[in-house]
């Protein structure tokens, strides 16, 4: 008999090439086994000394949530970079919020939150999505579904009907901005010309600045 041939999107094959070896990054505790072997879970132990894993602050709430629901977020939790005026920032929030997906939103709207999207992410370009450990640039519908497919969230909401997302905050928190405006203030200070003349700015070139050359 003719042996079946199955077709296997190549999206969807590497989505979950990329979730199965994400592990670390979902789990909550690391356990340290007898042989000495170190494994990953997303519950506490009853038997075994575990060390809790620390969150990077981008992890909804599990709170009210459906236990099936509970699970995935715990293992590939979903953190949306959006900016103002973004149009595919907007599609991106709307298609999780259609799929009932909980995630936590960042908005990228001052120097201070580009500096930390882009030590957290290594890019300035938005929207960001973070779905455990992949990482995803820019809108595309057929992309982001394929990994919010693969990550196992359902195809329909599941979500309580009084669930409310949480509200998007800033990446870059008040104590850093307010750090970074202290820094920059105290480096002006510094700068200011004195009247003996130390200290004074360097004088503005004068002529055409060569071609590429950035003053």
């Amino acid at each position: 008999m003719p042996r079946a041939v199955f077709a296997v999107r190549p999206s969807i094959t590497l989505a979950l090439l990329a979730m199965s070896m994400a592990s670390p990054a979902w789990a909550l505790y690391k356990v340290v086994g007898p042989d000495g072997r170190v494994t990953y879970t997303d519950r506490a132990p009853s038997d075994t000394p575990a060390q809790s894993l620390k969150s990077n602050g981008s992890v909804s709430s599990t709170e009210g949530l459906p236990y099936e629901l509970q699970r995935v977020v715990s293992r590939y939790p979903v953190t949306l970079y959006t900016g103002s005026n973004c149009n595919p920032c907007d599609a991106a929030r709307q298609l999780l919020k259609g799929r009932g997906v909980p995630f936590v939103e960042k908005t990228i709207t001052t120097s201070d939150d580009i500096k930390a999207l882009s030590r957290l992410e290594g890019t300035d370009q938005l929207p960001v999505g973070r779905i455990g450990t992949k990482q995803l640039l820019g809108f595309n519908q057929s992309d982001w579904s394929s990994y919010v497919d693969a990550a196992g969230y359902p195809a329909k909401s599941a979500l309580p009907l009084n669930y409310r997302w949480p509200a998007a905050a800033p990446l870059a928190s008040p104590a850093e901005s307010k750090a970074a405006s202290q820094t920059g203030a105290d480096k002006g200070a510094a700068g200011e010309p004195k009247a003996n003349g130390e200290g004074a700015a360097a004088p503005a070139p004068s002529g055409p600045a060569p071609k590429g050359f950035r003053f």
